[in-house]
């Protein structure tokens, strides 16, 4: 119920300015990454955009550039591809930058099981693996500067791994796959980290929060004209700017001020669904996403 509320009400709203601090946003030439992009940008923010196009990601800083007259920054990496985000990672971990907010916006949805050059099934390794590398490498770093906003773009479609995360089977070999289970599990798997950087981020300055960002049009999940479209897109159209106002609220009002480990529906906290609340599976996945991450 308060699902179903939440995602009708009009989202909180910031409209402090966020002059030249530093965003980070991956998969930010499309959708809600490209609407938070311009959304930071407005109110003053240089941008640190990560995608997987460099034509697109030029186009962006170039339009991000003339349109707001902030900087805007670029690093390429297929989530598709460890080795590529493992490399932003370490290439971010050795600079200087100051990263004020960290949003981690890029995914994937697949209505056909899919299993990587790295091994792993590809909406698991896009939606999970990608935003755990990257915090991974960059916990310490962040850590020292103390002060950063991390913000996982997540899904209320995790409620969809209704029996729970299953750590001997995630690349759906010994159960019938489908793109909403994968989904959901991704979405849960990246939760339930949350809970262990949240532990290891506490009293530091940092925080980690994640959020659904509503009923709004994008192209995920565009191969699938089924279940997936008809709940999360079709059932409710909403304009991409309460995702992308919601994620500036999240990231810089006051009212969020040293909130962490929490899950918002926009910008209203809800309860996760059970299954991303296990402690026990969340220090098993943690171990278990080092070794895939090859972070070891």
């Amino acid at each position: 119920m308060a699902m179903l509320r939440n995602s009708k009400a009009e989202p909180l709203e910031c409209q402090d300015d966020f002059n030249g601090k530093l965003v980070a946003i991956t998969g930010a030439t499309s959708g809600i990454g490209y609407a938070t992009a311009r959304e930071y940008a407005s109110h003053g923010a240089n941008l640190l955009t990560i995608n997987r196009n460099k034509e697109k990601t030029l186009n962006l800083c170039e339009e991000i550039n003339r349109d707001f007259n902030v900087e805007c920054d670029f690093k390429i990496a297929d989530f598709a591809h460890i080795s590529d985000v493992k490399k932003v990672g370490e290439e971010l971990a050795k600079s200087n930058l100051n990263i004020d907010v960290f949003i981690h916006n890029a995914g994937v949805y697949l209505p056909e099981r899919t299993i990587s050059d790295d091994g792993n099934e590809m909406v698991f390794q896009v939606d999970h693996l990608g935003s755990f590398i990257l915090n991974y490498i960059l916990k310490d770093k962040l850590k020292a500067q103390k002060k950063c906003r991390i913000i996982l773009v997540n899904s209320e479609g995790h409620r969809f791994a209704i029996l729970g995360l299953k750590l001997d089977d995630l690349k759906w070999e010994k159960r019938r796959y489908s793109g909403l289970k994968s989904y959901g599990s991704a979405k849960t798997a990246q939760l339930l980290t949350m809970i262990k950087f949240n532990d290891y981020f506490q009293n530091s300055g940092v925080t980690i929060n994640a959020m659904h960002p509503g009923s709004v049009k994008t192209n995920m999940g565009e191969e699938d004209s089924g279940l997936f479209q008809k709940l999360f897109i079709e059932r409710s159209y909403r304009p991409i700017e309460i995702s992308s106002k919601s994620l500036y609220y999240l990231g810089v009002s006051k009212d969020i001020e040293g909130v962490s480990g929490k899950f918002f529906n926009l910008t209203y906290e809800e309860e996760p669904a059970p299954p991303a609340l296990d402690r026990e599976v969340a220090d098993e996945l943690w171990d278990l996403s080092i070794k895939l991450g090859e972070l070891e």
